[in-house]
């Protein structure tokens, strides 16, 4: 089409090429006949890399790192004309515009493998950086507040909100669900979370006083951009949790925070998802203070704990050998449970998420409590069970349900607190972490459960950070 109406002006046929199109797109065209690149975007990303004696057009920017580190976001229907020495924006009628290149910050060794085996390996031990960073100026030890300057709701507006929408995909789902429960129990805010494909054909029921999370480690996942635009048709307040600034989703919400784990290049987020918890943990925190739902001790306290986290753990990392035994230990099986309670029954999920992602053995997530209702018919001798039972109001319960699954045979391996002897007696191995405040453990048992995925995919030879069938960033829907 495009061929169709060249008569040497390579813009002008794009842009009548591309006005009889319809969908969404990210393209670029060449002619053989001259040293240019045109290209153009509709919801989906592109960006342009102005570089030394050359320029680049991507759909990401660690792709860019090697070669530039300024950039410019390009929105719908605006295109980039470059060649080797020059760089010029149009509109959608072939009018020049004028774009500003944004610096990237990030530098080109955080996008390599830096001696480690897969990336995500590396990312995984990351974390203890990532989240720091995470955290870093944003907590007022003294006062116990939380600095959140990019969140431009005032007091009065967070005091009168009536409800949090979540809306996500994926891992960044299973976030989500965790932050449901820091919301309600901390903030005493009504939450609910959307998977993003689902949201948007729901016919959701929003209003004014509801505020719309987006989760995205990409900031350009197509459905939960879906949604957020879907969301603001009802005049909702916006906010987006996301790892990469000048994204798409950035752009089109209201308040942002940007995660600051740096570059995750392995397909299965891990440093992104602890960051995006990190991330829930001072919004509700933040929320709940304002909101006179805790004191300035509670919050203190919530606060040092989270300052806490970076050395726990990277106190489990220095376990990963012992993971790796127990990880190799259950490589053969076809079948893999994980179990929860409570904030841990999102870690479950996220759990069967990465052994299923990367190791490719099928994997479920469950409520511990649902085994009666279903699941427990698929326990037999030997089945690989996982079992989340750290501290917590629900932790007698959650070992009624091992001593469930024992008696069906199963093989259980148990994430547990540090100062845990009674819960030996009922699993056969078991591995401990740090001893925190309850509402923490989940970013701590979620690196347990990554390092388990990992080793276990490592054992069998699996394609760690390019798993078949799946993509880094989901911008189709």
């Amino acid at each position: 089409m495009i061929h169709r109406f060249y008569n040497g002006e390579l813009v002008s046929a794009v842009i009548k090429g591309l006005k009889m199109v319809k969908g969404s797109y990210a393209a670029a065209f060449l002619s053989g006949d001259s040293n240019q690149i045109v290209a153009v975007k509709k919801d989906s990303p592109l960006i342009a890399g102005v570089g030394k004696e050359e320029n680049l057009v991507a759909s990401d920017v660690t792709a860019l790192l090697k070669y530039t580190h300024d950039v410019v976001y390009m929105q719908d229907f605006e295109i980039v004309s470059l060649s080797k020495g020059d760089i010029k924006f149009f509109d959608f009628d072939g009018n020049l515009i004028k774009k500003h290149s944004e610096p990237i910050e990030w530098n080109i060794e955080a996008a390599e493998k830096s001696g480690y085996p897969h990336f995500m390996l590396k990312e995984i031990c990351e974390q203890v950086a990532s989240i720091h960073d995470t955290m870093t100026g944003r907590i007022n030890e003294l006062t116990g507040d939380v600095v959140l300057d990019v969140v431009k709701l005032s007091s009065d507006e967070i005091q009168k909100l009536e409800r949090i929408v979540i809306t996500a995909c994926g891992t960044s789902y299973n976030a989500g669900l965790v932050g449901k429960y820091l919301f309600e129990s901390l903030a005493g805010i009504h939450t609910d979370v959307d998977i993003s494909s689902e949201f948007r054909y729901a016919n959701p029921v929003l209003c004014e006083s509801t505020l719309v999370v987006a989760i995205s480690q990409s900031g350009e996942t197509a459905d939960t951009m879906a949604a957020i635009k879907e969301a603001k048709t009802y005049g909702c307040r916006t906010l987006a949790i996301t790892n990469v600034v000048g994204t798409t989703l950035s752009r089109e919400v209201q308040n942002v925070i940007f995660t600051r784990a740096g570059p995750e290049i392995g397909v299965a987020a891990t440093k992104t998802f602890t960051t995006q918890l990190i991330a829930l943990y001072l919004l509700a925190i933040h929320f709940a203070k304002l909101r006179k739902r805790i004191d300035a001790e509670r919050s203190k306290r919530l606060l040092l704990s989270l300052k806490r986290l970076p050395g726990m753990v990277a106190q489990i990392l220095n376990c990963k050998e012992l993971i790796q035994k127990q990880a190799e230990s259950f490589s053969d099986t076809k079948d893999y449970f994980f179990l929860g309670r409570s904030l841990n029954y999102p870690i479950a999920m996220e759990g069967a998420l990465k052994m299923k992602e990367i190791s490719y053995i099928h994997a479920e997530g469950y409520a511990a409590g649902e085994l009666k209702h279903g699941p427990l018919a698929l326990i037999s001798d030997n089945t690989p069970v996982v079992a989340l039972a750290t501290h917590s109001p629900t932790y007698d319960k959650m070992l009624s349900n091992i001593r469930e699954v024992k008696a069906r045979g199963a093989k259980i391996l148990a994430i547990a607190s540090m100062d845990d002897t009674e819960i030996d007696r009922y699993v056969d191995a078991v591995i401990k972490v740090p001893l925190i405040d309850e509402l923490m453990y989940p970013v701590l048992t979620a690196v347990v459960l990554q390092l388990l995925a990992y080793y276990t995919a490592n054992a069998l030879g699996c394609p760690i950070d390019k798993p078949r069938n799946l993509a880094k960033s989901v911008t189709v829907e």
